[in-house]
């Protein structure tokens, strides 16, 4: 047998060849005749000896040839259990691994084998089809193989970049194949071959009279194929595009051209259908641009020619597209074709990793949608009807209302510390974005006819006012409209936008420093729980197995683009500062009321979470701050209250992310000072029968006329039992309200008193008489309601 098909190993393959070579010619009989002693049998069963690294990379490799076979059928139970095995043999080949380097082929199946499951993990229909073992085996995996991978991730990373690599080279290759210019490629001509050209498809038979009917003619068959299965798309819009062009080389006039451009668009949008799970290829991008370019197109020939007429109504048989002394007349409408436009931007927003370069590179597209949208709204201004300008108009607020603007804001205050060659150049810039938000918003609620389009331009404009911190207008126009009374009945899109526009408002009047009505705004989004789902900002784990697929897909494109977003940490911090305000002073003022309401249950939730912990560090969280601030408050000390909530983590978490963030800081200092006077006059008042005014601004370190006042409010709503003494400038307390022992002695005999109450109702029903706690002829009876009386009667006085 040649030793070329023997089994051994390299070394032994070398060592052998090396042997022959130094063996003598006079000796190569005697190893023929060694050899043709050795039976078939023999040599077949002759002893193989391998290398450590042979054996260990073997049962490696038979592993992943089990996994690959198991991901052709889609066995995940088997891949599972092969995973494991193949994890285990690799722990025993951990010693060959580190002297001969990590093998690559390994390498490549923990890769493959992730981007497998990741793309199983995010088909939902075919993980339906999935059977229990095998759909519970997927999670398991995946989750197995993502934390395995961390271990390896350069040397994955670096495999996956070689294989982009190798496929763009190889894409490259074959597009240099294709017949085309090959200069300058490293290719080089045959000479003598027959350069294959690419031909434009015919569109019509050499001699045939182009006009306006032929045209038509061609286009609607070209249309005919619109929608079918196995329909190229592709060449479809190229077949409308070289349409376009003969039609313009014809001067068949802008009636035919103006069609030929509407189906243009309308084929583009057709060219990925299934935006609901969408990706963003290249070949997309390049369509999105060629949409965006032909409606300017088309805008552009609208703008020039005032004789073309544009409308659903309509009809194709009534379509005037001749050149003649009458306006042209084209079936169409371009406001459905920018409404979708607007929709599809908004798609590939909400499909796109907001967290990539890519987004923002998306994001830039916005101010060339936003300018188609105001050139169709100035043209609507002038040939549209009332109903298709509020339905541009709409749009156009959409694009507006959840932008800050930084210039109409320094203009507000005065444009600090600009020239006023800087104020010209902003005023001539560009319309105030209140101003086009007021504009836009009363022509709507003048002139619209559905409640759906007026309520989404109320919410936008309220929306925008509270952003700009014109708290007084936001509430005014809110009060007016009556939404709270009725949104429940809106559709799911309004009633977010209804959300977001209440949380705003909270936002704004936390700012203003109205407390109470910022806690109010945002109590019933954060008492939920379900704020980030309300918001449109995402779906909660929790509920998603109470959806189906098609379930899921609806509200997935209900949600609101990552640009456009609330910051759900801001919002829970100014929620929860706001509960503290409110409720560290009642709680304070109402110690021993066991009747006392909860202001906010979400604030003493995480009250009772920090009272559960077995051992207080130094606050992480901003719950924990807040928490941390609400037990100083509690004590009066307002200073480690303010250091709990102002400091350098929270600015940078919270605080920095308003607009004017020294000015809110400043107010919550003043509230903490304000609201920890309160609370220290309300837990030490037993202790004091006076007390200097002058004292108590020095320690909370505020006006003599605040603390005045403070106080006088505190008096006069009879939630301090004191009198203001003008000369001495001191408060001067009345012992007309029990000391801390006669409250908790009158606590304790109500709750006895209930208690006997409740055990003699239970006794009386198991005896099947009731009534013997009021009956004074059975001794026991009487005695327990006559003791229960002079208990009563001690702790009162």
């Amino acid at each position: 047998m040649s030793r070329f098909f023997a089994t051994g190993s390299d070394s032994e393959t070398e060592e052998s060849s090396s042997g022959d070579e130094l063996t003598p010619k006079g000796t190569g009989t005697t190893f023929t005749k060694q050899s043709l002693l050795l039976s078939d049998d023999e040599e077949d069963t002759k002893r193989v000896v391998r290398s450590a690294k042979d054996k260990r990379f073997e049962e490696l490799t038979n592993h992943i040839k089990t996994i690959r076979n198991a991901m052709k059928i889609r066995d995940m139970s088997k891949c599972l259990e092969e995973f494991e095995l193949l994890c285990r043999a690799f722990l025993k080949s951990k010693t060959i691994v580190d002297k001969e380097g990590m093998p690559k082929f390994y390498i490549r199946l923990l890769a493959d084998l992730e981007d497998y499951l990741n793309q199983l993990w995010e088909d939902k229909e075919g993980k339906k089809k999935m059977n229990k073992n095998n759909a519970k085996a997927l999670s398991t995996l995946r989750q197995k193989i993502r934390k395995y991978n961390r271990d390896y991730e350069n040397e994955i990373t670096t495999y996956k970049e070689r294989r982009k690599t190798k496929e763009k080279v190889r894409q490259d290759e074959d597009a240099d194949l294709e017949p085309g210019d090959v200069e300058g490629s490293g290719w080089e001509k045959v000479k003598g071959g027959v350069q294959l050209v690419k031909e434009k498809p015919k569109m019509f038979a050499k001699g045939t009279e182009i006009n306006t009917a032929v045209v038509v003619k061609k286009l609607n068959e070209i249309l005919q194929a619109r929608g079918k299965k196995g329909t190229d798309r592709a060449a479809q819009i190229e077949l409308l595009s070289a349409l376009a062009g003969i039609a313009a080389e014809n001067n068949l006039g802008e009636g035919i051209l103006v069609k030929i451009k509407f189906n243009i668009i309308a084929s583009l949008y057709d060219y990925n259908p299934n935006l609901a799970a969408f990706m963003k290829l290249e070949s997309y991008q390049e369509n999105e641009l060629k949409c965006l370019d032909c409606i300017d197109e088309l805008l552009d020939i609208l703008f020039d020619n005032s004789n073309i007429f544009i409308g659903e109504n309509i009809a194709e048989d009534s379509e005037n597209l001749n050149i003649s002394e009458q306006p042209f007349r084209v079936r169409g409408c371009i406001l459905t074709l920018v409404e979708r436009m607007d929709e599809e931007f908004t798609k590939i927003m909400q499909n796109t990793d907001p967290h990539s370069q890519e987004y923002v590179d998306n994001l830039k597209d916005e101010g060339r949608v936003c300018a188609i949208i105001d050139r169709l709204l100035q043209y609507l201004d002038n040939k549209g009807s009332t109903e298709e300008v509020c339905r541009i108009y709409l749009r156009r607020i959409m694009h507006t209302y959840y932008k800050f603007d930084y210039k109409a804001h320094r203009r507000s205050l005065g444009l600090q510390g600009e020239s006023k060659s800087e104020q010209d150049q902003e005023e001539s810039e560009g319309e105030d974005s209140a101003v086009l938000m007021d504009r836009l918003c009363k022509f709507i609620y003048a002139k619209d006819r559905t409640d759906r389009i007026r309520t989404c331009a109320i919410l936008c404009h309220i929306y925008h006012h509270a952003l700009h911190s014109r708290w007084y207008q936001a509430r005014d126009l809110m009060l007016m409209s009556h939404l709270q009374d009725n949104i429940q009945h809106a559709d799911p899109p309004v009633q977010i936008l209804y959300n977001r526009t209440m949380v705003q408002l909270g936002i704004c009047a936390f700012r203003q420093g109205m407390i109470k009505d910022a806690h109010n705004a945002l109590l019933d989004i954060q008492s939920s729980g379900r704020a980030k789902e309300l918001l449109g900002q995402g779906l909660l784990m929790r509920n998603m197995q109470e959806r189906n697929a098609e379930q899921e897909k609806i509200e997935k494109r209900r949600q609101v683009p990552f640009h456009m977003h609330i910051n759900l940490e801001l919002l829970e911090c100014v929620y929860l500062v706001s509960a503290m305000l409110l409720e560290i002073p009642y709680m304070a003022a109402h110690e021993f009321d066991a009747r006392r309401r909860m202001i906010s249950k979400q604030f003493h939730h995480q009250l009772r979470v920090g009272e559960r912990q077995p051992l207080l560090g130094p606050p992480e969280s901003m719950r924990e701050h807040v928490v941390a601030a609400s037990k100083a408050m509690k004590m009066g000390d307002w200073r480690t209250c303010h250091s709990f909530i102002i400091n350098d983590k929270m600015n940078s978490k919270v605080w920095d992310l308003f607009p004017e963030a020294q000015r809110v800081r400043e107010m919550l200092v003043r509230k903490i000072q304000e609201e920890s006077l309160r609370t220290y006059l309300f837990t030490y008042s037993s202790v004091y029968d006076s007390i200097s005014m002058e004292i108590l601004s020095e320690m909370f370190q505020l006006e003599l006329p605040t603390v005045h006042s403070i106080i006088s409010k505190m008096i006069i709503n009879e939630e301090l039992m004191a009198s203001l003494d003008q000369p001495t400038q001191t408060v001067v307390m009345h012992r007309t309200e029990p000391t801390s022992l006669q409250n908790m002695a009158l606590q304790l005999a109500e709750k006895l008193g209930g208690l006997v109450e409740n055990n003699e109702r239970v006794f009386d029903l198991k005896q099947g008489v009731y009534g013997s706690y009021f009956n004074r002829d059975q001794k026991g009876g009487y005695q327990q309601k006559q003791s229960y009386q002079r208990g009563k009667y001690l702790s009162q006085h």
